[in-house]
């Protein structure tokens, strides 16, 4: 019997196929339950950082360090994950939990933060001021290479309980916590000291001049008044009650002294010399110690 198809049957079956086939094709495939899953991008934040003065919430301008750690929960060390100096930095951070750190100084503060989506503003309060010193004796100001400060935080009965900073210059800026503190100057490198108690307040820069009663005097072994010093001379300096003050060798060395009585003892080729002396405040002038024969 002769095979017959019918045209209309043949097309609609055909154009049956192709759709289940082009839709097979479009379909994705079912992924194996062993396959790694593709990683999932998180997204980044940006933490805006400011500081400012507590109480007055003025802006701080300089003088920050800023430093942000990883938020652990326990008692790890913590680990610093950004840094910066800048007054009003910006940290690009993934979602996570962390501590934010400024230092104004000796002054600081810090938060905890929890950073999840989109962008934080973040503004921080220090209680703080700064200290900006100098010195000056008779009424002249003190060069500024001659003269040391030392700051401490009385405690107590003691003016000079806690030691905060050591040889700070004259004209430094020394950001401090808001408080109360002494000051110990320190013309020259001998006994010439000034003490004072200053007062920090948030916000605002506390300038002193602490006035030193003292003079600076070069010291010289001679044979006859005015007449050339002797090299190679070792000196000491005395109070009346026989508290060495300050030794230096050579032909006239100097010193910066507080006013007040002392000795000097010049020692030269075996032979002792000695002479009384008396330090008048912003006198400077030539010790002269007569060697007798």
């Amino acid at each position: 019997m002769p095979f017959s198809v019918n045209p209309r049957s043949f097309v609609l079956g055909l154009l049956t196929l192709l759709s289940a086939s082009t839709a097979a094709a479009q379909s994705p495939a079912v992924p194996s339950m062993s396959q790694n899953q593709p990683p999932i991008s998180i997204g980044q934040v940006t933490v805006n950082a400011g500081a400012t003065f507590a109480g007055s919430n003025e802006p701080i301008r300089s003088g920050l360090v800023w430093r942000i750690y990883e938020d652990r929960g326990d008692a790890s060390q913590p680990v610093i994950v950004a840094r910066s100096t800048s007054p009003a930095p910006s940290f690009t951070l993934s979602p996570g939990n962390y501590i934010i750190h400024v230092a104004y100084g000796f002054a600081s503060a810090s938060k905890r933060i929890s950073v999840q989506r989109g962008n934080l503003n973040e503004r921080l309060a220090i209680n703080a001021g700064a200290l900006q010193l100098k010195g000056a004796v008779s009424g002249s100001p003190i060069p500024a290479n001659r003269l040391t400060f030392s700051v401490y935080v009385p405690e107590a009965q003691n003016s000079e309980g806690r030691l905060v900073i050591a040889e700070a210059k004259a004209n430094d800026m020394i950001r401090l916590p808001e408080g109360t503190y002494h000051i110990v100057s320190t013309y020259g490198d001998a006994n010439a000291i000034m003490r004072s108690d200053l007062k920090v307040e948030s916000g605002r820069v506390t300038e002193a001049t602490l006035n030193h009663r003292a003079a600076t005097v070069t010291m010289k072994l001679v044979a006859s008044a005015g007449g050339e010093a002797f090299a190679g001379t070792a000196f000491s300096v005395l109070t009346p009650g026989g508290d060495v003050i300050r030794e230096a060798i050579g032909a006239f060395p100097s010193v910066t002294l507080a006013e007040g009585e002392y000795v000097l003892i010049a020692r030269h080729e075996g032979k002792v010399h000695t002479r009384e002396f008396k330090i008048e405040s912003g006198l400077d002038r030539d010790i002269e110690v007569l060697a007798k024969p």
